[in-house]
């Protein structure tokens, strides 16, 4: 009976694929990369047992990297342009806004070139997106954005910008390291800069992943991650880990079909960095009341301990307490939203669903979104002990016994609200209601 778990503390096919993915290289939204990604997820998966697994595109702004740079006079900056930045150059005085808070932008900034930090300070109530603050700028009528990381280590931030309505930006865009970001501060806040950036946006085709297991049901609990990553670093843990872990699941779960009462669906989405728009596509398309519960895992295995954002479901908080008292292993659990992932498309509308990610120390990405996203932050046991973990709850989750009650879309609105997460979503164009 529980010879499954001792196969998941001794298997290696989620590490191999984690390995595969990352020696891809460039997985950026509508690459080669990301598709060659793609189809050794969809081989994977039908390797460890899923049936029917296969590929289904869509069609996606492609976006590519070129040059980017910060100038003042004859004195370069290093920076790298943000995902869907549009190309082109602005000359504005430079302006430091500090954490990039609404109330930072509450000043003349038009035609300026404004720089906004990664992370918020301790004191403040809720995460920032940097869309957010991207967006805030744009309002407020700057004439270019500029990123600064929280993490030392000379590591520029990536991350994209763009609406649904919009894919690419309005206003040039670029990240900076934390050490470049404070050189800029100190030396030329104040003065003229020029921010330039070459990149081309084009038609392009992206890949979502399907497998299922268990019985031919309807009904299905969907197990997501995302396998495409920016494309300056290895994306190991954004989010090459989650996509390594649905493997790992997916072979934990192969040996327990017959435990299983509903379908599961092994859902791995295409494009989530720039603006989730793999599960969007998914979203559209799907009957949401066959949709039992989403375990999207995005940010699992940089840290020893599961995190879950059950969204208000309390459902979902009992069952992931109920497996962590049935292994003795520690968890922990939020209610609150969390509108960045690929269950958003889904949850916004009243949809059960995690986002499963791991605790980690610091604030904000930590490495992620960096060139220091690399498989050597990452330890196989962690990865071991999420398969366990989230295997036993899906399974949980499939069981017939099990009810978990779809919210009104008016709910999930006003939870928005009272989180201070509305106005927010507004600016990004995220606001669907």
């Amino acid at each position: 009976m529980t010879d499954w778990i001792g196969e998941a503390f001794t298997s290696d096919a989620g590490w191999d694929h984690l390995e595969t993915l990352v020696d891809i290289g460039n997985r950026m939204a509508g690459s080669e990369g990301e598709r060659r990604g793609a189809e050794a997820t969809r081989d994977a998966l039908a390797a460890v047992g899923a049936r029917d697994a296969h590929l289904k595109a869509f069609d996606v702004r492609g976006w590519t990297r070129g040059d980017a740079g910060i100038e003042a006079g004859d004195t370069a900056r290093e920076c790298i342009a943000l995902p869907r930045s549009p190309a082109g150059a602005a000359t504005g005085e430079l302006v430091d806004v500090g954490y990039g808070l609404p109330e930072d932008f509450e000043q003349d900034l038009e035609g300026k070139v404004v720089m906004a930090a990664s992370n918020v300070p301790d004191w403040y109530d809720r995460f920032l997106h940097r869309r957010e603050k991207y967006y805030h700028a744009v309002e407020a009528g700057a004439a270019a954005f500029v990123f600064r990381n929280h993490v030392e280590g000379c590591l520029a931030p990536t991350g994209s910008v763009g609406t649904e309505d919009d894919p690419i930006g309005a206003i040039p865009a670029v990240g900076v390291s934390k050490e470049v970001g404070s050189r800029l501060a100190r030396r030329l806040e104040g003065e003229d800069v020029t921010v330039e950036v070459d990149a081309d946006a084009h038609d392009a085709t992206s890949p979502n992943v399907h497998a299922d297991l268990g019985p031919d049901t309807d009904e299905a609990v969907l197990l997501t991650s995302h396998v495409d990553a920016h494309d300056i670093a290895e994306g190991a843990g954004d989010n090459g880990a989650g996509t390594a872990l649905v493997v790992e699941v997916a072979k934990a779960l192969a040996a327990r079909e017959d435990e299983l009462d509903t379908r599961v669906h092994c859902l791995v989405y295409g494009a989530e960095e720039v603006g989730l728009c793999g599960s969007h596509h998914d979203a559209d398309e799907r009957d949401h009341d066959d949709i039992k519960a989403i375990v999207n895992n995005d940010g699992v295995v940089r840290g020893r301990t599961l995190k879950f954002y059950t969204h208000g479901f309390d459902e979902l908080d009992d069952a992931a307490q109920s497996v962590a008292d049935r292994f003795d292993h520690p968890v922990t659990t939020s209610p609150k939203l969390g509108p960045h992932s690929d269950h958003w498309p889904y949850v916004q509308w009243g949809v059960p669903g995690y986002h499963v990610m791991s605790e980690t120390e610091g604030e904000g990405r930590g490495w992620g979104h960096t060139r220091a996203d690399t498989l050597d932050k990452l330890e196989p046991r962690n990865l071991r002990e999420q398969a366990v973990l989230v295997a036993e709850l899906v399974v949980h989750l499939a069981d017939d016994d099990v009810e978990i009650s779809h919210r009104n879309p008016e709910d999930i609105a006003a939870q928005l609200k009272d989180e201070d997460l509305a106005e927010s979503m507004k600016i990004i164009g995220d606001w669907p209601y």
